[in-house]
């Protein structure tokens, strides 16, 4: 009985392979919510004829390449490059000092020609990159030695950042830092001691760190009718907004709306309060399911953390992750009068090249991170 003749099988070559074992379902969320982004950031600025959506999608095209890029090499290349990126990350912090552009009393802005960059978003990504590097390779450490070593990696990017002031981008250093270091296994009670120690410096940095219009959103977000021609005019009219949606919203391109008739600012309804749009034209049903995606992302973000094979993989996933869950957390409430409002942009969402690249590098990053949670070896 004559056998028919096997076949060789045809190899895979490696890289397809790696874009084949991509985490498709964490992809389709993340780029939902970016098609979201751009029908939210027309729906805010259409009655006005402005183009940001037209230039989103322009970020958006140049911004899925360099993350199919990232998430394609081994993100163990961070082990070597962490201390690069951050080291220029501080460079264009102390640069902004010099050059800046202020922007909303805050000089955080360096005018590139064809772009604005904020050098303080890289220097967050930069931040997490050499934590985890560093939690890594101290293992052995004591704990002391380790939290003052975190302390130093974070205080200088997190000291020029203060002092331009960008309030909203200190905060974010908080959960992620004290979120690596409980992965990174320093031990709880110190973690502890360290937001009792926080929460005892709140009212110093408060009555004597901010400048005037920064203390005043904080009283105005303890009381909005303190100044409701002022200071508190865009939290109570992003309040009528969101509370004038009702359950189903007036829908798109509704008449008479807040934002129409311009008492949402226009500076602002495409990237800071694009929330308070959404609020209005889809009522609290759109919001609730705009957060349930959000809760998605990062539930798939998380599990990418635990199928990870190695404490470097776990730790830029989890710094990751509570760097964009309080970007979400922040902006959402400071639109709902639930935080202060601090100006950091809604991820995918709100208007921002330069954050708009930064937040897809770091996805690149997790999708490395699931890729080769297989190809590596204990």
């Amino acid at each position: 009985m004559q056998r028919d003749p096997v076949v060789p099988a045809v190899p895979m070559h490696p890289l397809l392979r790696k874009f084949l074992g991509m985490n498709w379902l964490l992809f389709a969320t993340m780029l939902a919510l970016q098609a979201y982004g751009i029908y939210a950031i027309y729906s805010a600025t259409w009655v006005r004829n402005e183009k940001y959506w037209s230039l989103q999608i322009a970020w958006m095209a140049i911004s899925l390449p360099v993350y199919f890029v990232v998430s394609l090499i081994d993100y163990r290349w961070v082990r070597w490059g962490a201390v690069p990126v951050y080291l220029v990350s501080i460079a264009g912090l102390v640069a902004t000092r010099f050059v800046g552009v202020e922007r909303g009393g805050a000089k955080s802005w360096i005018d590139l020609g064809v772009m604005n960059f904020q050098p303080s978003q890289l220097a967050i990504v930069g931040g997490i990159m050499a934590l985890a590097v560093f939690l890594e390779l101290s293992k052995k450490t004591t704990p002391f030695l380790r939290i003052l070593a975190c302390g130093v990696i974070v205080a200088v990017p997190w000291c020029l950042i203060l002092i331009q002031p960008d309030l909203g981008s200190c905060i974010v250093w908080v959960p992620m830092l004290l979120a690596m270091m409980f992965i990174g296994g320093v031990p709880k009670r110190w973690l502890i001691a360290m937001m009792i120690i926080g929460l005892a410096v709140i009212p110093l940095v408060v009555n004597f760190g901010l400048k005037p219009y920064q203390y005043a959103r904080i009283t105005t977000f303890l009381n909005p009718d303190l100044d409701p021609k002022g200071a508190g005019w865009t939290i109570n009219q992003s309040l009528i907004a969101i509370g004038s949606g009702g359950l189903t919203g007036k829908g798109f391109k509704a008449p008479n709306t807040q934002n129409e008739l311009g008492f949402l600012p226009a500076t602002i309804v495409h990237n800071d309060f694009i929330f308070s749009v959404m609020g209005e034209q889809h009522g609290f049903i759109g919001g609730i399911i705009l957060m349930l995606v959000f809760a998605l992302l990062f539930l798939l973000m998380l599990h990418v953390a635990l199928e990870a094979r190695d404490l470097l993989g776990q730790l830029l996933a989890v710094g990751i992750v509570m760097l964009l869950f309080t970007h979400t957390f922040m902006n959402i409430g400071m639109t709902i009068s639930v935080t202060p409002v601090t100006g950091l942009p809604l991820p995918f969402v709100s208007y921002g090249g330069s954050f708009l690249m930064i937040t897809m590098i770091s996805m690149g990053i997790i999708q490395s991170v699931w890729i080769h949670r297989k190809t590596l070896r204990e």
